[in-house]
């Protein structure tokens, strides 16, 4: 059984803290009040509560533009980069998609992921659509910790841990296995029989630190009662206002329409304040944020005018568990019928597994049968590079492939044509995802396509030269004279620095030669020009054959006694 921990929140008091289940299912140690979860993304609202009270002492205003802050911020298009705003940061509104797997994948510092940022192609104009976004809720943290004179991590304990005495509560998953009291992550097949399966904390990528103000904060339900009381106190504890009652009441207040009616008619529609999801629960304001990672999910909500609010976590990723438990809660406190949730999202969840089934046996699928590959597989491999997400490594796997995009490594089986996937397996996040293949005109595979981000165009991997194009001992053996039979003029091949290749005719300037594959370069400013360098036999460099534009020579490379 997953474990599960709950505050329930009643006027000034809390009315129930306690522990469900198991932290760790294979000890069969039990969830206390003080067992430590990841909150995910309810980490959110700690960067905007850090932001209002810097505000409050006047260091920023929410709509003032980030550059002011962050001269060296810079998005896709101009625009954005001009006139993208603190409270469009914060309120998903700058029209920049999720772009997750730049950071999902990687150990990106933070001031890296702000470099790569230029080149995350937006899908909407400014201000135009909501589109939640964990990069941007990034940025905006790391303005909040530049605006503190320290990290976003210190503003935070500073500002909150520290007066809300929230002792327990980090930002890191080492810190919290640190403590006697914390709960291990477990991941669920799609399957609705499927079993708990354990995973490593961050499975994918250990090292997420960067990502800190969009959802790394580590807690228990006893430290986010007090977040809880404070928020529900708009902004005040213990008597003292520790952030001002207008910014509280911004933060829960309709900054920014959802599109979209409710699935169900006890739910209202939806808007975002800053840091708070709104809605009604059967006609009672709401104001939440839940909270999904790797292993955990969460729930932080309350019902300001009722003053009832609630706290759940569980140590299973991507569960309505959360949800269910806090609206039954307010179902009992309200004094209301308790409204069939369980049941209503096992029947939604049935449903579509069932849909999904009934695809498979009618052979409903987008995959080509019959197909091969247009290379053969070693021509595949190598590094492929793009300046927003990062490097994909491909390498031969047996039959297929393995992928690396930067730190998560997946293997690939194909699919159809020069169109790969990663294979089915309801426990990994990546499962079939495609990756495509490009070929250059001369043939050869230029550069590879994932769909990344779905409401962008998929996301390009320029191949990168080889390694050994690089290296010093390996170049070294095309320099030389190389000449065309019964020309009187001929081609000079020269090291450039330590790992360069420069080619020079008489009477022309020098050209660089930029390394592609194998042992093939291409003239610098040409991209129609390409020189091979060729070996016989003995492995010894005797010619090159020089392709320009497909009219293609061979020069005869001159021996030295």
């Amino acid at each position: 059984m997953l474990g599960l921990a709950i505050a329930v929140v009643q006027g000034d008091k809390v009315i129930l803290a306690k522990g469900y289940g198991y932290r760790e299912m294979e000890k069969q140690l039990p969830v206390t009040p003080n067992t430590l979860l990841a909150i995910g993304s309810i980490t959110k609202s700690f960067t905007v509560t850090t932001l209002g009270m810097e505000m409050d002492e006047g260091k920023v205003d929410w709509n003032e533009p980030v550059r002011d802050f962050l001269p060296t911020f810079k998005l896709y298009e101009p625009v954005l980069t001009e006139q993208v705003t603190i409270r469009d940061l914060i309120m998903h509104r700058t029209g920049l998609p999720r772009h997750d797997l730049v950071w999902y994948s990687s150990d990106f510092g933070r001031e890296d992921l702000l470099g790569r940022l230029q080149y995350l192609e937006p899908s909407k104009p400014l201000r135009t659509r909501f589109q939640y976004n964990n990069l941007m809720f990034m940025t905006a943290g790391y303005i909040a910790g530049q605006l503190n004179g320290t990290s976003w991590e210190d503003a935070v304990t500073q500002r909150i841990f520290k007066p809300l005495e929230m002792s327990d509560t980090n930002f890191s998953e080492a810190e919290t296995q640190k403590n006697v009291d914390f709960a291990e992550p477990y991941r669920k097949g799609s399957d609705l029989k499927a079993e708990l399966k354990r995973i490593p904390f961050d499975a994918q990528c250990p090292d997420r630190y960067a990502m800190g103000p969009a959802g790394e904060i580590n807690s228990n339900v006893d430290d986010m009662s007090r977040y809880l009381l404070f928020h529900m106190n708009q902004g005040k504890v213990a008597g003292k206002q520790l952030l001002s009652e207008s910014n509280s009441v911004q933060m829960q207040t309709p900054q920014m329409v959802i599109q979209g009616a409710p699935a169900y008619k006890e739910t209202g529609e939806s808007s975002y304040g800053m840091g708070f999801f709104l809605s009604t629960y059967r006609g009672h304001r709401e104001v939440e944020h839940g909270g999904n990672i790797d292993g955990f999910s969460a729930e932080f909500v309350f019902l300001p005018a009722d003053r009832i609010g609630v706290v759940v976590l569980t140590n299973l990723n991507g569960n309505p568990l959360p949800n269910i438990v806090a609206m039954n809660v307010f179902d009992r406190l309200l004094g209301l019928d308790q409204v069939p949730w369980n049941q209503r999202l096992l029947a939604t969840e049935a449903g579509g597994k069932k849909s999904e089934q009934e695809a498979k046996d009618k052979g409903y699928t987008p995959r080509k049968l019959g197909t091969h590959p247009s290379h053969d597989l070693k021509d595949y491999a190598g590094d492929y590079s793009n300046p927003g997400y990062g490097i994909v490594s491909i390498e031969p796997n047996g039959e297929a492939f393995k992928l690396t995009l930067n730190q998560v490594s997946e293997p690939l089986e194909h699919c159809h044509y020069d169109v790969f996937q990663v294979p089915a397996d309801p426990l990994d996040p990546f499962e079939k995802m495609k990756v495509e293949f490009l070929t250059d005109i001369d043939g050869g595979i230029s550069s590879l396509s994932m769909p990344l981000e779905p409401s962008v165009k998929d996301i390009v991997f320029t191949r990168m030269p080889d390694r050994q194009l690089t290296q010093r001992s390996f170049i070294e053996a095309f320099i030389g004279d190389y000449e065309i039979e019964g020309s009187p003029v001929p081609l000079k091949v020269s090291l450039r620095g330590e790992n360069s290749l420069l080619i020079s005719v008489p009477g022309q300037p020098d050209y660089k030669l930029n390394p592609k594959r194998g042992t093939t370069f291409q003239l610098a400013d040409f991209s129609g020009i390409t020189i091979e360098f060729k070996r016989d036999a003995t492995g010894k460099v005797t010619e090159a054959v020089l392709n320009q534009l497909g009219r293609v020579i061979v020069l005869k490379k001159k021996q030295t006694p």
